[in-house]
């Protein structure tokens, strides 16, 4: 795993460089005293995993991570404990309290590790897989594409509607993102807020398409890829 660490204490920066060192399966790619250095290593350079600290000045870590349209796995490493709850809103894989321990530092990052590898087979094998997993309330759910009958954008957001589910299950990720987990073969994306099954389609019109008696709207940028369904001719 290709890894970046910023903090903008020169010591704090060497100890994390020392630690990552000691982890077989970490590339340090690049180490950062602030949020702009890490912008740019992330703009030239593939990252899957960055350890961030919180209080930086110019741009605090939280604030970093909140300008990032497509975030890597991140540890946030800091003094304060306050944060905790707020880095897990936005998805962390873990949360580090100054000073941290090689042991509990391990711990972490084989957790990432762990993430990384479900998301890479899910990206490598995503056409022959039969699932994958979004985080909900700091657990991995799996969810099997065959359950899938649309998703649903909100924002930061996506509803996942499941086959004799009373409630969609609802993960932190843009609609982009999960897009890019599901296989192009069994979904399409019809609106810049949908994604349905292909298979739950019942029906096809110019501007919507059917799920039963469920009709969501069509974008007009998406309508050549849902009328290929059908056979353009017949519309």
């Amino acid at each position: 795993m290709r890894c970046i660490a910023i903090d903008d204490e020169p010591l704090a920066l060497d100890l994390l460089e020392d630690n990552i060192s000691k982890v077989p399966y970490l590339q340090l790619a690049g180490k950062c005293s602030n949020a702009f250095e890490a912008m740019e290593i992330l703009r030239q350079e593939q990252v899957d995993l960055i350890f961030l600290d919180i209080q930086m000045p110019g741009l605090t870590g939280l604030q970093f991570l909140q300008s990032l349209a497509s975030k890597p796995l991140v540890i946030l490493i800091t003094a304060y404990e306050k944060y905790a709850l707020e880095g897990f809103n936005l998805d962390v894989t873990d949360y580090l309290v100054k000073p941290v321990s090689l042991e509990r530092f391990i711990k972490a990052c084989n957790k990432a590790q762990e993430l990384h590898q479900l998301k890479t087979a899910g990206k490598n094998g995503k056409d022959q897989a039969d699932f994958f997993f979004v985080n909900v309330d700091y657990s991995l759910v799996k969810i099997v594409f065959t359950d899938i009958i649309w998703i649903e954008g909100l924002k930061d957001y996506v509803k996942i509607h499941l086959k004799n589910m009373p409630r969609p299950t609802v993960t932190r990720m843009s609609i982009k993102g999960l897009e890019e987990q599901l296989p192009s073969s069994r979904f399409i994306r019809i609106h810049k807020s949908y994604i349905v099954s292909v298979a739950a389609i019942t029906a096809i019109r110019k501007t919507s398409v059917f799920l039963q008696d469920l009709e969501l709207p069509v974008g007009e940028t998406y309508r050549d890829a849902v009328y290929a369904i059908a056979g353009k001719n017949q519309l």
